[in-house]
């Protein structure tokens, strides 16, 4: 049997609780970061914001010599978490092609978007979802798909401008009011566009409060 002296035992025992107090400060340094960077998310952005863009649609199917035209959108998006928001969004654009045919075109989107760096001033994001699409007077319309990419960068506290541009598939063949068999239609939106954020004081204060608490038990330490 090993006999363990009463040194050894005070110097087990004092390593185990210094590893217990390293394990925990090490945690408290994790909970604080994570606190900051959330705040971080809080400064730049908001839990809601007012989405706007202006730029050119292309139809892509059926007929060649397709042209660039009118695109502009607004919407508002909800964030679940910093890097998961909901967007609905009104957009109207024109589709033309080959000088013969040139017609406006309305369309309501539903997205779920993903902001890959919501901590940084600048970053990429990218969305898909489901819309309704419509002519002008509502006598063409079609349900759609749509996915998209963009990046965002924050120009000042709150405001973001941002380059985007998404393809969308609508479940029918007859977007331009011709039938082509066995096509379905697809056109593609590019635009500029500004987020105007706002929202979340409430959690920003909440945060403070846990940052303060955070700092005020490692002084007690």
């Amino acid at each position: 049997m090993i006999a363990i002296s009463k040194n050894q035992l005070l110097i087990v025992i004092l390593t185990i609780f210094s590893q217990i107090g390293y394990a925990q400060d090490e945690k408290d340094l994790q909970d604080n970061k994570s606190l900051y960077q959330k705040l971080g998310f809080y400064d730049l952005r908001g839990t809601s914001a007012v989405d706007t863009g202006f730029g050119t649609s292309l139809i892509t199917s059926d007929y060649p010599e397709p042209e660039f035209d009118f695109y502009f959108r607004i919407g508002f998006k909800q964030y679940i978490t910093e890097y998961l928001n909901v967007g609905l969004t009104y957009n109207k654009y024109n589709l033309a092609f080959n000088d013969t045919f040139n017609e406006g075109y309305m369309s309501f989107d539903l997205n779920l978007e993903c902001l890959i760096l919501p901590y940084d001033e600048f970053s990429p994001f990218i969305f898909g979802g489901y819309g309704y699409n419509a002519s002008n007077d509502f006598e063409n319309t079609q349900t759609k798909l749509q996915v998209g990419v963009g990046l965002e960068y924050i120009v000042v506290d709150g405001v973001g401008v941002k380059l985007f541009g998404d393809y969308n598939y609508t479940l029918s063949n007859e977007l331009e009011g011709l039938i082509a068999p066995n096509t379905d239609e697809s056109f593609i939106r590019v635009a500029f566009g500004i987020n105007v954020y706002f929202g979340g004081n409430k959690k920003r204060e909440r945060l403070l409060e846990n940052v303060k608490t955070v700092i005020n038990s490692n002084l007690i330490k």
